[in-house]
């Protein structure tokens, strides 16, 4: 049997894990990591690769960042004022969270984002009265759908754009070409959410364990501190977003996690007890099973196998929805990164067979690989909402799902009319 095959299989096993949740989610994933060594997928010293991967520390850093917030009482003011305005309705609040969740994530990194407003949405939802669980998950899809709108808003735009490049086409895409279908995907995924969505999101009651992580009580409101921690926050963000030479997203975040404790916001306790462990062993232990389905060939494999089921010549627009569906499937359990940079040079192959512009395939590909909606490993901000929702699996499953299918219609009908198939026909 072949490594691809055997690797598949695995795939499967983990994938089934994940949806039943026999075990906890963690324990697939860092299982998962462990039978990719076991199994010679990836080098014995890969195996816990994900652990020093830098986006693991960006997690820990704006954990103990936000946790700032609420020790210090600013979470819970900011959370007032904003249930003063918005009033306590969960349309409004969400259509507003979801709002400036897309809005910051189209040129901000989308866990960045997610991590940045996690604090404020759980501080509104206390506010609310409202369960997190109710926020935190529109919260996270806003930030992943924002982020298609920009060339920077998140990685797979990065690598369509180089696809272009390393096959040779002078007619790359613009920073705010992808504006055309981000916008439009956005704006459509905020309607679905907040009316049909919303009805598919677990009601879960908080637990006792929630309602004391979402009504942090602040050790003290002294208004120096909420002063401190919140213009933490603001230079931490400020910093991601401006991209400050040799500063980057994970130092900008542990700066402001170490400055938080020296300044006397939280102790150190309190800031190793902010950490979802959840989140970082689950994000870890899926970063080295991506590395193996790209390593042994399983992700082509799937890719081959889907390109032979089109037959001979087929339509570019069936070219366009089958690489949608496959990236987006390939893209729920491997990172959007990985299912990019794996399908995009087969998209390039696939239209120069066709003789079709390949920019409409590749956009598909690289909408389809940000729409990691329906599993809570497929994209960061996603795992980062886990812990703090109490979601389950299958949550992300009822209420992703539709959401996919959305993005799905919407990007059959935009991608052919702005980059047409057949230029100038």
């Amino acid at each position: 049997m072949s490594p691809a095959v055997k690797c598949l299989i695995l795939l499967a096993v983990v994938a089934l894990l994940f949806v039943t949740e026999l075990i906890p989610l963690a324990i697939t994933a860092m299982g998962g990591a462990i039978a990719c060594g076991l199994l010679g997928f990836i080098p014995a010293k890969q195996v816990f690769s994900g652990l020093s991967n830098s986006t693991v520390v960006l997690f820990a850093g704006m954990f103990v960042v936000g946790a700032a917030m609420f020790y210090t009482g600013l979470a819970q003011k900011i959370g007032n004022t904003v249930v003063h305005f918005c009033g306590t309705g969960e349309n409004s609040l969400m259509f507003g969270l979801m709002f400036v969740g897309a809005a910051l994530s189209s040129v901000l990194s989308n866990t960045g984002t997610a991590a940045c407003l996690l604090p404020v949405a759980l501080g509104i939802c206390s506010a609310a009265k409202i369960p997190a669980s109710r926020q935190l998950m529109p919260l996270a899809f806003a930030c992943g759908l924002g982020g298609i709108i920009t060339m920077v808003g998140t990685p797979p735009n990065i690598i369509a754009n180089g696809a272009l490049e390393a096959a040779g086409i002078a007619d790359k895409f613009g920073f705010f070409e992808f504006a055309w279908i981000g916008i439009p995907v956005t704006v459509a995924g905020i309607i679905y959410m907040m009316f049909l969505g919303k009805y598919l999101l677990p009601k879960a009651e908080l637990d006792a364990d929630q309602e004391i992580e979402q009504e942090v009580e602040a050790n003290e409101t002294s208004a120096s501190k909420q002063v401190v921690s919140g213009v933490i926050l603001l230079l931490v963000v400020l910093t991601m977003a401006i991209g400050i030479k040799g500063v980057s997203l994970e130092m900008a975040a542990i700066i402001g996690a170490i400055v938080c404790v020296l300044t006397g916001c939280l102790t150190e306790k309190q800031a190793y007890a902010s950490i979802d462990w959840v989140t970082i062993f689950l994000f870890a232990g899926m970063m080295p099973v991506s590395t193996a389905m790209d390593k042994t060939g399983a992700g082509k494999l799937i890719a081959e196998w889907t390109v032979g089921l089109m037959g001979g010549i087929p339509s570019p627009l069936v070219v366009t929805a089958v690489l949608f569906i496959l990236s987006c499937a390939l893209t729920q359990f491997m990172s959007n990164t990985a299912s990019a940079a794996l399908l995009c040079p087969i998209g390039v192959a696939i239209s120069k067979q066709l003789g079709a512009d390949p920019k409409a395939v590749l956009m598909a590909i690289a909408v389809a690989a940000s729409c990691a909606f329906a599993s809570p490993v497929g994209t960061p901000p996603n795992t980062l909402v886990l812990g703090p929702g109490g979601y389950k699996f299958m949550d992300y499953v009822k209420a992703g799902t539709g959401l996919v299918i959305v993005s799905f219609i919407v990007s059959l009908i935009v991608i052919p009319i702005v980059w047409p198939f057949f230029p100038g026909k």
